[in-house]
């Protein structure tokens, strides 16, 4: 846990992941008071960090009960990484029609250098480069709402989106996939840079799906 200096997206972040790992189970109690003294913070930033965890329905907010860890089904992470795959294959295909020739070799320089980091094994390095990768493709769409659509589904997916890279060998192939989108991108092939990015999704979904265990033990009390 983050303490000295703590922000509310680092709470998000760190509360988010530990949610996604099953750190913190289905139905358990997020005491605001407790979460302040663990962060070293006020409980102001507390609840604006738990409204965001609420928002990509991390969190369930009960009136006059407090917060607690909110179940999260299968079908409801499938739903959203549906709607992200469209999303980030519209961005893609947009990509390949409407980047500038200096978006697109910024675009191929970091893909490229990337490698180096799955060489490595750097996973925090790469879970970086990653977010910086995708926010590339969504501002060299050219299209504000797009773009607007874009980020707002992935922030909500964010903590199973980084969920994916605690698996074995998932940074290769994530380079792997990122590799076809760019040489889509790089040859002006809209229809297979959409292709390629929605498969990426999918394939994300279905790696962190890994993280979502069955509906009925999630739902199951936590203490007797």
């Amino acid at each position: 846990m983050i303490r000295t200096g703590t922000t509310v997206d680092q709470m998000v972040r760190a509360i988010g992941d530990r949610i996604v790992t099953g750190v913190l189970r289905p139905g358990e109690k997020l005491d605001e008071v407790s979460l302040a003294a663990r962060f070293e913070v006020s409980r102001t930033p507390v609840r604006e960090a738990l409204a965001q965890l609420s928002a990509m329905g991390l969190v369930e907010r009960r009136p006059n009960r407090g917060a607690i860890v909110a179940v999260v089904t299968q079908e409801h992470l499938a739903s959203m990484f549906e709607s992200m795959a469209e999303l980030e294959g519209i961005c893609a295909r947009f990509c390949a029609e409407r980047m500038t020739g200096s978006e697109r070799r910024a675009l191929e320089t970091e893909h490229q250098a990337s490698a180096r980091l799955v060489r490595l094994g750097a996973e925090e390095d790469y879970e970086y480069f990653n977010t910086e990768f995708h926010s590339r493709l969504y501002r060299g769409a050219h299209s504000t709402h797009i773009y607007e659509l874009t980020a707002m589904t992935r922030s909500r997916l964010a903590p199973f989106r980084r969920a994916q890279f605690r698996l074995a060998g998932r940074l290769a192939k994530s380079w792997q996939e990122h590799d076809a989108i760019v040489t889509a991108i790089l040859r002006g092939d809209g229809p297979a840079a959409g292709k390629a990015a929605m498969e990426h999704v999918s394939i994300v979904s279905e790696a962190s799906a890994v993280f979502v265990v069955d509906d009925q033990a999630r739902a199951a009390p936590l203490h007797p």
